[in-house]
C-alpha cells in the first residue's frame, strides 16, 4: 500500500517552500498538479523532475478512481495546487476522502495557506474565526451574508481583485459600514499590503486605488 501526501506550496515567495515538501515531491512516484504549467515553474526551480499529471476540479471525478488504484498498488502520490494547501479553496477534498475510504494513509504536510497570515496580520481577533473562502457569486450569496451578519467570530473571505469593491460595498450594506475589517493582498510577495479600517473606509480606499493580486478579506465579528 502506498500513501497520499498533500503538499502545500508557496502562495508567494518560493523560499516559503519547506525542506520536507521538496523531499516528498522528489521521492513521489507521481505528482498531481492543479495546473501543470504553473507547477512546472515551481518544480523546475527546486530541480524536481518527477512525473506530473493534471488534477483539477474539472477532471478529479474522472481521475480519482485510477489514482486510488495506483496508491493501493504501492505508489506514493503527492498532490499540490497552484498555491497554498490543497483542499482549502482548491481541489483536494475528493481525493483525500476517497483515499481515506479505501484505507489509504493520507498525510498533509504543514505549510502555506493564505488566510492564516492574513488573519494574524489583520489586527482583528484570531483566537476564533469562521473561514468562508469564496462566496457564491449569485444564488444564496445574500442569504449567506445575512446569516453571517450575526456571527461573533472573525470572518475570513477570499476574493478576486476585480470584485473587491463590489464585495466590500455589499459587506457594508449587510454588516454595517462601521464594521472593522482588513484587506490583505499579495501575501508573501514583493507588493504585500494590509489595509485596515471600517468597511466604508476600505471601500473608499479601493475605489480610488485599484486592487491587484490575490486578496483575503478579514471582517470583525459582530460586537455583542
Amino acid at each position: 500500500m502506498g500513501k497520499l501526501y498533500i503538499v502545500p506550496t508557496p502562495v508567494g515567495n518560493l523560499d516559503d517552500m519547506t525542506f520536507r515538501a521538496i523531499q516528498v515531491l522528489k521521492e513521489a512516484d507521481l505528482i498531481l498538479a492543479e495546473d501543470t504549467r504553473t507547477s512546472g515553474i515551481l518544480l523546475k526551480h527546486f530541480e524536481i523532475k518527477n512525473a506530473m499529471q493534471s488534477h483539477h476540479k474539472f477532471n478529479e471525478h474522472q481521475t480519482v478512481e485510477n489514482v486510488v488504484k495506483r496508491i493501493r498498488a504501492g505508489e506514493t502520490i503527492a498532490l499540490i495546487s497552484d498555491a497554498g494547501t490543497p483542499g482549502i479553496s482548491d481541489p483536494g477534498f475528493l481525493l483525500a476522502r476517497e483515499c481515506a475510504r479505501a484505507g489509504i494513509e493520507v498525510q498533509c504536510l504543514p505549510g502555506a495557506t493564505a488566510f492564516v497570515p492574513a488573519l494574524v496580520a489583520s489586527g482583528l481577533p484570531c483566537d476564533r474565526f469562521c473561514f468562508e473562502g469564496f462566496l457564491p457569486q449569485k444564488k444564496g450569496r445574500v442569504t449567506r451574508l445575512k446569516a453571517l451578519s450575526e456571527e461573533i467570530r472573525t470572518l475570513v473571505f477570499y476574493e478576486s481583485p476585480y470584485r473587491l469593491v463590489k464585495t466590500l460595498t455589499q459587506f457594508g450594506e449587510i454588516f454595517g459600514p462601521e464594521r472593522q475589517a482588513a484587506v490583505v493582498r499579495e501575501i508573501s510577495k514583493v507588493h504585500e499590503e494590509t489595509v485596515r479600517g471600517t468597511l466604508a473606509e476600505l471601500t473608499a480606499h479601493f475605489t480610488t486605488n485599484e486592487p491587484r493580486g490575490e486578496i483575503v478579506i478579514i471582517v470583525a465579528g459582530i460586537d455583542k
